[in-house]
């Protein structure tokens, strides 16, 4: 691959994730001038109270939550695959979001209260419910990786992975029947997927910890390599496998578990960019890869949230637009599996 191709495919993401961002600010359910819009965000304000609150606390937090947590998700399907040599493997597919979910629904009924209101009030709420979710998805990931010691069958494995996701429904739906009404409406409001529920106050807590993990990433971009070419090849490398795929789910945990927690179960981004980013640069080369799915996760998930807030009709759940981007590219990479060769 030219490294003119790589350079070009970044150049064109960024142009996108910087054309959606403002189409974000500009369309919503609340028409609001451009002019005026560009006097807010160049803190000069528009005279119109309610225009300034919707720019600077809504659509401002709502396209940074949105371009993280796509670039997040992206990022977990991305390591997920190579971690299981899998290219049907992802954060929703083998029942890591499920598990990051089963954590919130937990803390939600052990703290009493509904999911509204534990993310509205203290920092101790939300830290709670960020540890829900990351113990949840911990415990699926620790039985994924039981489950791949033992079948070796990549088919059975992802398999396993949705027996796991309909077990943890299971649970969630037990526990949702013996909630309160207003706990279960808001439970299933959050289950339709958003991002427009991080606040300003939330923010750095939720920015903070992606970009560290995303980082993470980044840093684990040889041992990634390594892992491409078999256990063996890497084990003679020099790479220690166990520790190595023990980091490499640490991290898909926490990226999981935390946009999880804060936007929803979102599905269909984790599995279907990473392969956008193998088709744009026609190669498994994770110092390329890494960087070029980010992008085009946050881009993934900005189109996603403009789809969700132009609709007419009102807001439309995020969960109901990614399977109309996600189920074309997969049936794609089913049809055409044997032209697409990405673990060689």
């Amino acid at each position: 691959m030219s490294h003119s191709r790589y350079v070009i495919t970044l150049i064109a993401l960024t142009l996108l994730l910087v054309i959606l961002s403002l189409a974000c600010l500009v369309f919503g359910s609340v028409d609001i001038p451009v002019g005026s819009i560009t006097d807010i965000v160049m803190g000069e304000g528009s005279g119109n109270k309610a225009w300034d609150i919707i720019i600077l606390q809504s659509r401002i937090p709502m396209i940074i939550t949105a371009a993280l947590a796509g670039a997040a998700l992206s990022v977990s399907g991305l390591l997920l695959q190579t971690t299981f040599n899998n290219p049907l493997a992802g954060p929703s597919i083998l029942g890591v979001s499920s598990g990051a979910g089963l954590g919130v629904a937990i803390v939600i009924l052990a703290m009493g209260g509904s999911l509204g209101g534990l993310l509205g009030e203290s920092v101790g709420s939300y830290i709670a419910i960020l540890v829900g979710a990351i113990l949840g998805a911990a415990v699926v990931l620790i039985l994924l990786i039981a489950f791949s010691a033992i079948v070796r069958s990549n088919t059975m494995l992802l398999i396993i992975g949705i027996l796991v996701s309909y077990l943890t429904s299971s649970v969630v739906q037990l526990l949702n029947s013996v909630a309160t009404e207003e706990g279960v409406h808001n439970y299933v409001s959050w289950g339709f997927g958003n991002f427009s529920g991080v606040s300003a106050a939330q923010m750095p807590l939720y920015a903070g910890i992606i970009i560290v993990a995303l980082f993470g990433s980044v840093m684990m971009v040889k041992p990634l390599n390594a892992l491409l070419l078999g256990a063996r090849y890497a084990r003679n490398l020099g790479i220690n496998v166990s520790r190595t795929r023990n980091i490499l789910l640490i991290i898909t945990g926490v990226l999981t578990a935390v946009v999880t927690a804060y936007c929803g179960p979102i599905g269909f981004i984790g599995l279907v960019v990473p392969h956008i980013a193998r088709m744009s640069l026609g190669t498994s080369n994770h110092a390329r890869l890494v960087p070029t799915t980010m992008l085009a996760g946050a881009v993934i998930a900005l189109l996603c949230s403009l789809a969700s807030v132009s609709s007419p009709h009102g807001i439309i759940p995020i969960n109901a637009i990614t399977p109309v981007i996600g189920v074309p590219i997969i049936l794609y990479i089913i049809l055409n599996r044997r032209r697409i060769q990405y673990f060689n």
